[in-house]
């Protein structure tokens, strides 16, 4: 138990213990190359918490994270609910595909949905052309803030979805049969079975998805990255994207290790509070 511990610790405590010292440290070029060490106490917090354009970003991360969990489980729900219910044939060709979508490696899913988005040559345009009364040649995606979030909101659910899809079906797996052939004969109809059985036998699955949906979804940063930089107009950065042009491009690195700080706090408040109604939820 000791040395798994000790690892443990060893793995997770001295990054953080690193991010917390040179959040507190003048650091930038001038440092790094002559060695100095520079304490400035917690003057990088003020500095970053003083930034409007910080809670700004805050606000957008969290509205996207909200906008990608809420999708996320929403879709995984319904394919975990669809595939306990297809026959052994296609529930092998659905669950093979929502592995290979899982595997995809992530700069390659989002070239690949570029691709599909493009104004000139994507697929996406001459398919909507064709089935729609309206003409979309050469529409541009990425022209505007929400329409480039949509498509990154796109890609990042299509990825995230499996997970949630296959560990859904897992646990629908594992209700007894009993309590549905018990519903049918009382006369419940399939909403009334899914609210009283279905959502109440699989919640704490629910729970935990949700929970790392949203951590995995507010320090999203290669999608974002990957599609505009943060652009247009820097209308799609998000806390990770600011993080890394405060800390890379502008050699900011106390700043910017003082706001990853506030990120995890922001999130362990946000995440906190979630668990503490669920859990009130569960005893009540």
């Amino acid at each position: 138990m000791l040395p798994s511990l000790v690892a443990i610790g060893a793995l997770f405590g001295y990054p953080v213990w690193l991010l917390l010292r040179i959040s507190v440290q003048q650091l930038g070029l001038a440092e790094l190359i002559t060695r100095r060490t520079v304490w400035v106490g917690l003057a990088n917090y003020a500095e970053i918490l003083a930034e409007p354009g910080f809670w700004t970003v805050v606000g957008r991360t969290l509205a996207f994270t909200l906008a990608n969990v809420a999708l996320t489980m929403i879709c995984g729900t319904a394919i975990g609910l669809l595939l306990v219910r297809l026959g052994r044939a296609m529930r092998l060709v659905v669950s093979t595909s929502l592995v290979l979508a899982w595997a995809v490696p992530i700069v390659t899913a989002t070239v690949l949905w570029q691709w599909l988005f493009d104004s000139t040559y994507g697929v996406l345009n001459h398919v909507l052309t064709a089935v729609t009364p309206w003409d979309f040649t050469g529409h541009d995606w990425f022209a505007t803030g929400l329409s480039t979030f949509g498509v990154i909101t796109a890609i990042i659910v299509w990825q995230a979805t499996p997970f949630v899809a296959l560990t859904v079906q897992a646990g629908l797996l594992a209700v007894p049969g009993e309590l549905y052939e018990a519903a049918r004969m009382d006369g419940a109809g399939p909403w009334r079975t899914f609210r009283s059985i279905t959502v109440p036998m699989i919640r704490p699955i629910l729970t935990v998805l949700t929970f790392l949906s949203a951590i995995w979804d507010f320090k999203v940063f290669t999608q974002v990255w990957a599609v505009r930089q943060g652009g247009p107009d820097g209308q799609t950065v998000t806390l990770p994207v600011y993080l890394y042009d405060l800390g890379i491009a502008s050699s900011s690195f106390g700043p910017a290790a003082a706001g990853a700080v506030l990120m995890v706090l922001i999130l362990a408040v946000c995440l906190v509070f979630y668990l503490r109604r669920m859990l009130r939820t569960e005893f009540d």
